[in-house]
């Protein structure tokens, strides 16, 4: 038997989601804004969405969760889709971090230098 929430569950999943993949999109190209937790809170939503298919609904509700499924299916098909490119921005970004981190550290060791000679 269904919980009586999994329907509800699956459309929150889903509107979750969906929020999710307008913040992720990869037509942003800030990646500084995406956090850690973006990551963790978009895998919990897989997980609950995953754990609602897994129980065969009763037939009074099959056509509703039908259609949330289609729609968590269509979610996790544009997630497949754009996970490449935000990880090749989140790499740009990390390579600009670590360049920008060369840059202070040897500003600081100049100025340590200067400090001595002067």
């Amino acid at each position: 038997m269904m919980p009586p929430d999994t329907l509800e569950t699956l459309r929150q999943v889903n509107d979750n989601l969906r929020t999710a993949l307008n913040r992720l999109h990869p037509e942003q190209k800030d990646c500084s804004a995406i956090r850690p937790q973006d990551f963790s809170d978009l895998l919990s939503h897989l997980l609950r969405g995953a754990e609602c298919l897994r129980v065969p609904p009763p037939s009074d509700a099959a056509a509703a969760l039908e259609r949330e499924a289609l729609e968590y299916r269509r979610n996790l098909e544009k997630l497949k889709d754009f996970l490449p490119d935000l990880h090749g921005r989140l790499l740009a970004e990390k390579a600009r971090l670590e360049s920008a981190q060369l840059h202070v550290t040897a500003a600081a060791a100049w100025a340590r230098a200067s400090k001595k000679i002067l």
